[in-house]
């Protein structure tokens, strides 16, 4: 995997004030399902923002992400369209620039990303959350195999995978085990600087 934050933050300080809430966690732990009900709910909250993610693999039910050819991809990171890019599991993924101006606007901006680059956004926003979605192994088996997405690969490797880190370094961590209604309303919770537990 590789990685890369936009230089901008580096030149002028971290990016504030508004929070980067970055959402983490193993395939099949229900990120976006538990980001769809978070969005659902925040729906009236012009100062809680939901970017798509710019990746190279079609849209889907599980993913409203924008679609790109590996090309196209290439021209606009070269072009300094991204705030962030990352390659995992055959794709590239990046956010738009444009999160940056609703973070300096003081809104919360909720994204997916790698937890290979927690630590480099820690470092180029001023105000960043972290929260790793998780779930035991046999519900993420059940899940990869239930989604059954070519792009997913084998799912005995993603599940081996090594996530540590990304609890590790998460600020919250919500166990995605039961109900998602709750478990998106804890979401929301994070996302909104509330308590997060009921």
């Amino acid at each position: 995997m590789s990685e890369a934050v936009a230089t901008e933050a580096g030149q002028a300080g971290a990016i504030g004030p508004g929070r980067l809430v970055l959402v983490v966690g193993p395939s099949g732990a229900g990120k976006d399902t538990l980001l769809r009900l978070a969005q659902a709910a925040c729906a009236d909250d012009h100062e809680i923002v939901f970017p798509r993610r710019v990746v190279t693999r079609a849209s889907s039910a599980d993913e409203d992400n924008i679609a790109v050819s590996p090309d196209e991809f290439a021209r606009a990171r070269d072009h300094g369209d991204f705030a962030v890019h990352w390659d995992a599991h055959g794709h590239s993924y990046a956010l738009p620039l444009q999160i940056n101006d609703d973070i300096r606007a003081g809104r919360a901006v909720v994204v997916n990303v790698s937890r290979t680059v927690i630590s480099a956004l820690r470092r180029a926003y001023a105000n960043v959350v972290v929260v790793a979605i998780t779930a035991p192994p046999d519900v993420l088996a059940q899940r990869l195999a239930a989604r059954a997405r070519n792009s997913d690969g084998n799912i005995a490797d993603r599940l081996t995978r090594s996530v540590g880190d990304a609890s590790a370094s998460a600020d919250v961590t919500i166990l995605n085990a039961g109900s998602a209604d709750y478990h998106g309303r804890q979401l929301v919770r994070v996302i909104r600087n509330e308590c997060w537990r009921e």
